[in-house]
């Protein structure tokens, strides 16, 4: 069961970069972070593949962080 979770762990890790890796830019680096990166933050919705990609985000971490926890159960509980 330990080597499933292990594995579940290492498809989950390489999915969740290869998604935050695709998603586009959100400014253009510290001056747009200190310039204007709050107000994309506050006053714009992702839109399409945007949306797409931050929801699934959410999802790969959250298992992430599931798969995790679930692991170190296993691993206490041998």
């Amino acid at each position: 069961m330990l080597i499933l979770a292990k594995w579940l762990l290492g498809i989950d890790s390489v999915v969740l970069i290869l998604v935050v890796l695709l998603q586009s830019g959100r400014s253009a680096g510290l001056s747009g972070a200190i310039a204007g990166g709050a107000e994309q933050i506050v006053g714009r919705k992702a839109r399409g593949m945007d949306a797409v990609l931050g929801r699934v985000t959410a999802v790969a971490a959250f298992i992430f962080m599931a798969l995790a926890l679930w692991v170190a159960w296993l691993i206490v509980h041998r």
